[in-house]
């Protein structure tokens, strides 16, 4: 009986010992990280914080402010950011995923494995993009199965995946290839409702994408309104890549935004007045596409040290296009973009950034880079760096319906990127990235780099 006794005691004893280490597990082990000092732009339209504090706790921000004015958790780990600038992570809304090889320069079927869409989704992180829509050319079950598998468990070092599925369009009306097969082609409205219903089976990520083009084949009126009303009953919004004469009739119709910019041709007076009344329709930019139009031939920014962080100087080299004109650029400075740059924005059309990288027309895979090169069109194109930086953070994500991410606020998914300088005073600064943290943890950008160049030192590169 005594030795039951004490065995008893022991037990209790032991058992007590469990549920106190149980109880005091969370309190040792809480991650808690208090940044202090930078300039920080919280992704809205105000002014920045300097000297800033914020708390990030696990993968959260928990509270944000000023330096010396948050009540800081004992134990916090202090992280000094002094003369940085820090800004939310990047949102990308049109991106193609899995095509594009670059070290091979191929843009293929057979790319599309696992290995390299996760590689993209490493170099939209390395470039501190938060999350990226792979926007209607997806193969289908290679791409459900990916989605699935990082939506339950984000790797580290990787932007969020989201899909739009499959895209819709008439016959040999849709992307280039190697995309053009995995997009439904449609003739029908039966066709049409059908294979948005098979998407959404699918679940795929809250919008669809058509191709509306004069140049390919547009779709049938019965066909878009039976694809925008399907998708509209199932909660789906639908962008669409269109030409200047579809514009009007797919907003008249219902449309939600436009996948490429409506500012490539002139924008006239019934068109504004069209988005006036449909004030929901949105933009996306691509610049990257213009890129040498833009900025000339050879591009001074090819010279970037972020541009030789993660490509082959093979890579950038295949970014001159000595066919240029040398007047190109300020034809495109007098031409019809910064003159409809002002009426979209005076129409109060929300625009966010999608680079259309990774297609063939896209100009390669320069993934993630070229979320950086939206927004300095943007500002090339009219808007201030302010409005510029909301087009790639606050904005993409209220679009896509991303409530964790897009601006620094407590209770937010502690997405963020640390500048050495200031891209309210310089856009171009958005590329001078020292430290990118998604979902509360640093980036290993040196062994990303170490794996695409041979380079662990971000300031090793050949001009």
């Amino acid at each position: 009986m005594r030795r039951i006794k004490l065995l008893s005691c022991w037990l209790l004893f032991a058992v007590a010992c469990s549920l106190d280490a149980a109880m005091q597990t969370p309190q040792t082990t809480r991650a808690v990280t208090l940044f202090e000092g930078a300039r920080l732009i919280v992704g809205d339209e105000g002014a920045p914080i300097e000297n800033s504090a914020f708390l990030v706790e696990n993968n959260k921000f928990t509270k944000v402010g000023k330096k010396g004015e948050l009540q800081v958790p004992a134990g916090a780990v202090r992280a000094d950011l002094t003369g940085k600038t820090v800004m939310p992570g990047l949102v990308e809304l049109h991106a193609h995923l899995g095509y594009w090889n670059g070290p091979a320069n191929t843009n293929l079927v057979e790319n599309f494995t696992r290995e390299n869409v996760l590689d993209h989704l490493q170099r939209f992180a390395y470039h501190g993009v938060a999350a990226v829509l792979s926007l209607g050319t997806d193969r289908r079950e290679l791409a459900y199965q990916l989605r699935d598998e990082l939506r339950k468990a984000p790797p580290r070092d990787t932007a969020l995946y989201f899909t739009a599925g499959q895209g819709l369009s008439s016959p040999n009306a849709g992307p280039g290839f190697p995309m053009r097969p995995a997009v439904y082609e449609v003739t029908t409205e039966a066709e049409a409702r059908k294979a948005v219903q098979e998407m959404v089976g699918r679940k795929v990520d809250r919008w669809l994408k058509i191709w509306h083009d004069a140049n390919r084949a547009k779709l049938p009126p019965a066909v878009y309104r039976a694809i925008i009303d399907e998708a509209h009953r199932h909660n789906l919004r639908v962008v669409s890549h269109v030409d200047v004469t579809g514009q009007k009739e797919l907003v008249r119709a219902g449309l939600d935004g436009f996948a490429h910019a409506v500012w490539r041709d002139e924008v006239d007076d019934e068109l504004i007045a069209l988005l006036k009344q449909h004030p929901k329709v949105f933009t996306l930019t691509t610049f990257w596409g213009s890129r040498n139009v833009m900025y000339g031939a050879r591009p001074s920014w090819l010279d970037d040290p972020l541009l030789h962080e993660t490509f082959t100087r093979d890579e950038i080299r295949k970014l001159e296009n000595p066919k240029t004109p040398p007047d190109a650029p300020q034809k495109w400075a007098e031409g019809p973009v910064p003159r409809n740059i002002a009426k979209v924005k005076a129409a109060g059309v929300r625009v966010a950034i999608g680079g259309d990288i990774g297609g063939i027309s896209g100009g390669g895979g320069y993934f993630g880079w070229s979320s950086h090169m939206e927004m300095a069109g943007l500002v090339k194109a009219g808007f201030t760096p302010t409005e510029a930086i909301g087009a790639a953070t606050r904005n993409p994500a209220e679009l896509f319906g991303l409530d964790e991410l897009g601006t620094i606020v407590a209770g937010k998914s502690a997405d963020f990127i640390v500048l050495n300088a200031n891209p309210l005073d310089d856009i171009a600064n958005t590329r001078r990235i020292a430290k990118v943290y998604l979902r509360g943890k640093e980036v290993d950008r040196a062994r990303l780099r170490a794996k695409w160049t041979g380079r662990s030192s971000s300031s090793e590169h050949s001009r």
